[in-house]
């Protein structure tokens, strides 16, 4: 269904562009402009925003620039982004990367009850299931909203498996899929897209989620504009990729923002803002 959405309808649906302006593995070396300090990150939350981002996908480090699930560190961070950028929406990642275990993701989210927040499926459900959905819930019952994170079909198949079971509290759950993989070189493709999306349509996911795609190098501006084409919602930054659609190096991630709102306005698509970004990352049941 959502393949054959037409350009009117698409046009009266807001589009949600996140920035995911750090992420967890590159270095100030891989980019002098990467912000990996707390008011790095704070005022790069204030200029995605003004060019077009609704929402900021953060994550912390510590002094040695490693990635960190802490939770005094984040209540600084949001505490200087709601002083930067206080209409840009914040979710906070519980990503592992090979330093935590499900149940220090867990414990961030009994602590910190971040309004927004991703949680890969592979990682939090990697141990035994009902503490996972457990803290889930308490998650959900606190007013925490979930994005489930999703890296290929076999976690698609393993998400519909826990909504189908009852694993995953609510209904109409955001996830978004991660096209490629954190590895050196890496490059998005088009096709596997495709693939990806009929994978989705397959299981229902397509018309029962709300979708974001994120996706990596020079090809990240192609999967996006594809996936805001087919009705889906776009995470864009240096956590992802450094390059324009042409190979060109972002000056920054305000940059990067810019050339995907530029696609958002040239397909007719609002950009979401405010409650109607809230609502797409799960603040509310409308999105």
């Amino acid at each position: 269904m959502t393949q054959s959405l037409s350009r009117a309808v698409l046009a009266t649906r807001p589009v949600l562009i996140m920035v995911a302006p750090t992420g967890a593995r590159r270095m100030p070396r891989d980019h002098a402009a990467l912000p990996i300090t707390l008011d790095a990150i704070a005022e790069t939350a204030a200029d995605c925003f003004a060019a077009g981002a609704g929402a900021i996908h953060a994550h912390v480090r510590d002094a040695a620039g490693a990635h960190l699930l802490d939770v005094a560190a984040y209540r600084a961070q949001l505490a200087r982004i709601a002083v930067a950028a206080p209409d840009i929406v914040v979710q906070v990642t519980t990503e592992a990367v090979g330093r935590y275990s499900p149940a220090d993701q867990a414990a961030l989210l009994t602590e910190l009850r971040p309004r927004f927040v991703s949680v890969a499926i592979r990682e939090f459900f990697a141990d035994a299931e009902a503490p996972a959905a457990a803290a889930l819930l308490a998650a959900q019952a606190s007013g925490v909203a979930c994005q489930y994170i999703v890296y290929d079909d076999r976690d698609l198949v393993w998400f519909s498996d826990l909504v189908a079971r009852g694993l995953l509290p609510g209904t109409r759950h955001r996830i978004i899929v991660v096209m490629g993989r954190y590895t050196e070189g890496q490059n998005s493709d088009i096709a596997e897209f495709a693939a990806r999306l009929a994978t989705m349509d397959r299981l229902g996911l397509t018309d029962t989620t709300v979708w974001t795609v994120c996706a990596f190098g020079q090809g990240e501006t192609a999967v996006l504009e594809a996936a805001m084409a087919a009705g889906g919602h776009m995470r864009v930054g240096f956590e992802n990729s450094l390059l324009h659609a042409d190979g060109r190096v972002a000056a920054d991630n305000r940059e990067r923002v810019a050339a995907i709102a530029t696609l958002a306005r040239g397909m007719g698509r609002p950009l979401a803002f405010g409650a109607q970004a809230a609502a797409i990352l799960g603040g509310s049941s409308v999105a």
